[in-house]
């Protein structure tokens, strides 16, 4: 009998600390799903600590990945801001998503410009919403390969609505550079732009090319190359992107 006790308590115990930890991280993370008429699904962790002034990370994936994907590396970005992941509009599959379509069968990149383009107000449209739910006064937009094109397609089309663009393994699409004018708001805009040497999805060639065509515009970018790494985010990756967003 005593021990039937023991173990009910031990029970009561572990339910009780279960229950707490799972409050505890409600209290860091919450899911949307699109239920208050938010235009993107998306998941957000708070700010962990008490800001001067409310900022946010808006992430974007990948193609064929998910907003769950670099909501990930949450826990690792600075706890003063508010970060934000996003999911794509174009559903590949299974928990699968894009912001557009892209066809690989003539060995170089070839994407649907009408999606792209529709993604791209889409995700204003977003930023915008959640400027105004939040009541932001600083935004860095930023995504990994796929997201990383959109970010730098929006952050250099309309700088006037991002404080700083964050370019993981990405490209800058050669129909967006015609769209880009200099202005007092481009010439303020934070760039991020890191690339592995060894990235086989999009060559290290296109950061570089990316580098080039931004110096000319003086804008403030912060180029990073890391030797061996292949299409990925790593430790080094992010450490140089929390002191860049720390500045």
């Amino acid at each position: 009998m005593n021990n039937g006790r023991v173990m009910l308590a031990g029970l009561f115990l572990l339910v009780t600390v279960f229950v707490c930890k799972v409050e505890a991280m409600m209290n860091v993370t919450i899911k949307e799903t699109g239920a208050d008429s938010l235009v993107l699904q998306y998941l957000v962790r708070e700010p962990q600590v008490k800001p001067a002034k409310h900022k946010a990370v808006i992430l974007l994936h990948g193609v064929g990945s998910n907003e769950a994907d670099l909501f990930a590396l949450a826990e690792q970005l600075p706890p003063d801001y508010y970060i934000i992941s996003a999911r794509g509009p174009l559903t590949l599959g299974a928990d699968r998503y894009a912001w557009y379509q892209v066809d690989f069968s003539t060995g170089k990149p070839v994407f649907n410009a009408q999606q792209e383009q529709s993604s791209r107000e889409l995700i204003r449209r977003f930023m915008h919403q959640v400027k105004q739910k939040y009541q932001l006064a600083e935004v860095y937009l930023g995504g990994f390969s796929q997201g990383a094109i959109m970010s730098l397609s929006i952050g250099l089309t309309h700088p006037d609505e991002v404080q700083g663009v964050m370019a993981l393994s990405g490209r800058l699409l050669e129909e967006v550079k015609p769209l880009v004018t200099a202005s007092p708001a481009l010439h303020q805009l934070k760039v991020f732009i890191s690339h592995g040497t060894q990235d086989n999805t999009l060559p290290v060639t296109y950061a570089r090319e990316a580098k080039a065509f931004l110096q000319p515009l003086q804008l403030p970018v912060s180029y990073h190359e890391y030797t061996g790494m292949g299409h990925q985010i790593n430790a080094s990756v992010l450490a140089d992107l929390n002191g860049w967003l720390k500045q």
